[in-house]
């Protein structure tokens, strides 16, 4: 299931790439937008931040100095007041009636200093060095004048004697209150003779400010000390926040517009501005995130996102498809030509480009068709040319020998065996110089194959037996023309020449859709192992060692390892009316021991009767090499793969000293 998922999925690669490769970019693009467009409006806001609060602090600020403005005029009033003074320095008197009228004149210039400041909710007090006091606007609450005296207020302020202080107070239930404190000096001597304090209450002083506040947009107002004096977050009122001061000290040293800050735990953006007139530093505090938050919907931002790169996606799947399955096609068609298939046209469709290839494509494989064609009909005249040539190359010493053995056995008056040789001779010259076809029925090669063994049991005598196994239905199927006769051949020149005689089995029989001719030998064979060894590859190792002399090799078919199978395992169907089962009845001829004697006078050497004509002949027989044609092992082996394809061929096996097998497979095939 895998495997086949992966097939599949190895035709759609491109189409996959290029989506890949366009799905980042898509999001790389997108997120590269969205993050510059973010970092754009952040530089804006703080752009448009830095301008717009600056005009809220000096809106602030102005409001402070009109408050200021105000709590000055009403210093002045004190301090250019005689009833003032006189009621803050002269001795206690014992007359009712002149007390009265100074605390009267007293009152009532500090309803003329207490006008001055009717626009805000103030208390004025007033406090002498004659121990006289005077605390207006009891109503609200606020702290009295001795309360104020005996506070840590006074000493600050007569510390700084011709300077208008501004002072937090806290009482004794908590609330706190912002104080004003002014030292009340004579005009020419410079004597300190009264207090003058103008209390607002911390609440009072918020409306300065207030309006100009919201969620994440903060006012801070703080002395120099750190102390936050006012401020619309309740938690920092009255508490030091040197980190807060620090930073109003930078900015206000520094001459910065604005800052980013890192406050509470939040990114904040700070203003600040020193307020001379107060001795305060005004403070301004932005979250940067509520802000940004307020200004982009980041929710709705990446909402619209991923709506675009959907979008997209989609559209790009659907043209990458569209582009690619044309070229998808085309490859796993083309990808057919692999198994041989070069009737594998495709359908010319898609894009200009892909026709193109379809078009060129399609020409290639007529072209390759064309020229398959071209060299399959060349080859086979090659094979026939080559056929044809090697069927003239009859060994001229086999044609000598014959026709000498065939003189001494008319000398010998054999006429009868003399003209059986002659025929045998005849008939083996016309099935290979004169018939020029590829390949023949079985009983036509079986026929060549017996005039061979015929002549060569005249020439040499009968030590090597031969038998015939062939099944009846099997001589009317056309294998390749002399198939048999090049192992018949290697088995008498090669496979006795230690045991001096023995036999030669041929059978022929079918095996399931296949035809199988077999020659077996009971002779010297040869050690596979050592022989695999000497030649260095196994795909070889089945030649028996009498064909390693011979100039073509042959080709081991796979599955050679049959060598437990025995001489007769594929033969056990064969019946007992199989064609010429036993000895030859060519083989029991006499006269044999005169042939041979005749053979050797051949060599050259004293014939001496029979016995002598035996010896020389083994002699012979082993030591030479009389073959009957240039057809090899190998040969057979090719034109059997070339005819019929890779999984026909020779298989041979070998033991040494128990004898060779060789066995050829091919198609079952009936002549036309």
């Amino acid at each position: 299931m895998m495997r086949a998922r992966f097939e599949r999925l190895k035709f759609h690669g491109l189409f996959i790439k290029l989506f890949v490769v366009m799905v980042i970019c898509i999001v790389t693009i997108t997120v590269s937008v969205v993050w510059t467009n973010l970092r754009m409006t952040e530089q804006l806001f703080l752009e448009t931040f830095s301008i717009t609060n600056s005009k809220v602090i000096d809106q602030i600020h102005n409001n402070f100095e009109a408050f200021h403005y105000s709590i000055v005029l009403a210093a002045n009033q004190a301090q250019q007041s005689g009833t003032l003074k006189t009621f803050l320095t002269e001795a206690e008197a014992p007359q009712s009636i002149r007390v009265m009228n100074s605390y009267y004149n007293m009152t009532q210039q500090m309803k003329r200093v207490q006008s001055m400041v009717d626009a805000y909710s103030v208390g004025v007090a007033i406090v002498g060095k004659n121990g006289r006091s005077y605390s207006g606007n009891v109503n609200l609450a606020k702290p009295s004048a001795l309360e104020l005296e005996r506070s840590e207020l006074t000493a600050k302020a007569k510390a700084h004697p011709d300077k208008l202080m501004y002072q937090m107070y806290r009482d004794a239930s908590g609330r706190q209150f912002i104080v004003a404190t002014k030292v009340l000096l004579e005009r020419t001597t410079g004597q300190e003779y009264g207090m003058l304090y103008i209390v607002i209450d911390e609440n009072d002083f918020k409306p300065f400010y207030t309006s100009f506040t919201s969620e994440g947009n903060d006012v801070v107002i703080m002395d120099k000390s750190g102390t936050v004096m006012t401020s619309n977050l309740p938690d920092l009122t009255g508490r030091r926040n040197f980190a807060l001061l620090s930073y109003a000290e930078e900015i206000e040293d520094q001459g910065l517009d604005v800052k980013k800050v890192q406050l509470m735990g939040k990114d904040q953006l700070m203003l600040a501005q020193y307020l001379p007139s107060y001795d305060f530093y005004l403070v301004n505090m932005i979250d940067q995130q509520m802000v940004l938050g307020q200004m982009v919907n980041t929710r709705s931002v990446v909402l619209i996102c991923l709506a675009i790169v959907l979008v997209a996606l989609v559209v790009v799947f659907l043209i990458s498809r569209k582009m690619t399955r044309s070229l998808t096609l085309l490859a796993r068609q083309m990808s057919k030509v692999t198994r041989r298939n070069f009737h594998n046209y495709v359908n010319v469709s898609g894009g200009y480009e892909i026709r193109e290839l379809g078009r060129a494509y399609n020409y290639m494989l007529d072209e390759i068709h064309e020229y398959v064609d071209k060299l399959v009909e060349t080859q086979k005249g090659q094979r026939k040319a080559e056929l044809a040539a090697l069927q003239q190359q009859i060994n001229p010493h086999f044609l000598y020998n014959t026709l000498a053995s065939v003189k001494f056995l008319v000398q010998q008056d054999s006429k009868d065996k003399a003209v059986e040789t002659i025929h045998a001779l005849i008939s083996l010259l016309q099935n290979t110089i004169s018939n020029v076809s590829e390949t023949i029925t079985v009983e036509q090669e079986l026929a060549n194959l017996r005039a061979y063994v015929f002549i060569n049991h005249i020439r040499y005598g009968e030590r090597i037996r031969v038998n015939y196994y062939v099944a009846p239905d099997c001589a009317h199927y056309q294998v390749p023309k002399l198939m048999i006769q090049p192992f018949m051949e290697n088995a008498f020149f090669h496979a006795f020449n230690v045991k001096g005689e023995g036999v030669i089995h041929v059978l022929v029989a079918k095996e399931g859709p296949k035809l199988v001719c077999e020659v077996a030998d009971n002779g010297d064979g040869m050690d596979m192992a050592a022989f695999e060894l000497e030649h260095g590859t196994a795909g070889r190792a089945g030649r028996p060692a009498y064909e390693a002399a011979d100039a073509g090799a042959v080709e081991v078919v796979a599955g050679s390892a049959r060598a437990g199978a025995g001489a007769g395992s594929a033969w056990a169907s064969v019946e007992a009316g199989s064609v010429q089962a036993g000895v030859d009845a060519g083989s029991a001829r006499t006269g044999a021991g005169a042939a041979s004697a005749q053979a050797g006078t051949e060599a050259g050497g004293a014939r001496a009767g029979a016995g002598a004509g035996n010896t020389q002949d083994g002699a012979k027989f082993r030591g030479s090499r009389k073959l009957f044609s240039g057809i090899g092992v190998a040969n057979v082996n090719d034109r059997i793969r070339l005819l019929y394809g890779e999984e026909y061929g020779v298989t041979i096996i070998s033991r040494l000293g128990e004898g060779t097998r060789v066995r050829m497979t091919l198609p079952l095939i009936v002549a036309n």
